[in-house]
């Protein structure tokens, strides 16, 4: 059985913030100051919360070599993360990926998608992977890497000239394959890391090293674990 640890990202309103500090109102979590993260709330009723100061442009730029020299094979996941409802987190040591589910107890296949006819969940959006390093130089904290909404984040190049759509991955004994959907940031990103963030990762040079991420999906089931290799199926 998967051991996790669960993340309810709880609105603003339950804590106590200076007057001085003005808050501002996002689709994330409701009334939120953007030097303040919700971190937790087991149970809706603790509350945690950790002062962040959103990185300049400046010093996320200053990242980019670190983010250059990630591996382009034989990468590692550090993280698996699965979202059972809106808003809910469930860091998971062990998953399990399923062709017609995607992460195994994740709410993928209830999410409705404006880029399909009908509303349904896009089958090329199954998976959100993120590299580790941005997700590490964004968020300055492990434990709000989670806030990203994506499932699995990797220690792997993947940008387009490296991970181009069509790509098979092997991780764990799934295999799992990079698609044509752009992965981009939004509101919610923006409200969680800060405008600068959303604008590195959406800036030509983060849509070329894919900084927000990619979509991907299963093409054979397998278990997963956090610290598994992932590496490219040469064809």
């Amino acid at each position: 059985m998967a051991h996790s640890t669960g993340l309810f990202v709880c609105p603003i309103s339950s804590i106590t913030i200076p007057e001085s500090v003005e808050p501002v109102r996002s689709e994330c979590f409701g009334t939120y100051h953007p030097i303040y993260s919700p971190v937790s709330c087991p149970g809706k009723e603790l509350i945690q919360v950790t002062e962040i100061v959103h990185l300049t442009a400046s010093q996320l730029e200053a990242g980019l070599d670190e983010i250059r020299s990630a591996p382009r094979d034989g990468g590692v996941l550090h993280m698996i993360v699965r979202r059972p409802s809106e808003e809910v987190r469930e860091v998971l040591q062990v998953g399990e990926l399923d062709l017609t589910e995607g992460l195994v107890g994740d709410n993928w296949g209830k999410r409705p998608s404006p880029r399909t006819d009908d509303g349904s969940p896009h089958p090329d959006m199954q998976l959100n992977l993120m590299n580790s390093r941005v997700i590490a130089l964004i968020s300055q904290s492990k434990d709000r890497w989670k806030l990203a909404g994506d499932q699995m984040f990797v220690d792997l190049d993947l940008g387009a000239d490296n991970l181009p759509p069509g790509t098979k991955l092997s991780l764990g004994t799934a295999t799992i394959m990079v698609t044509d959907q752009p992965h981009t940031g939004c509101k919610k990103f923006s409200a969680r890391f800060g405008v600068e963030a959303l604008k590195f990762v959406n800036s030509p040079v983060g849509k070329q090293l894919s900084l927000r991420g990619i979509n991907a999906k299963v093409i054979a089931g397998g278990t997963i674990r956090e610290g598994d290799t992932i590496k490219k199926i040469q064809t």
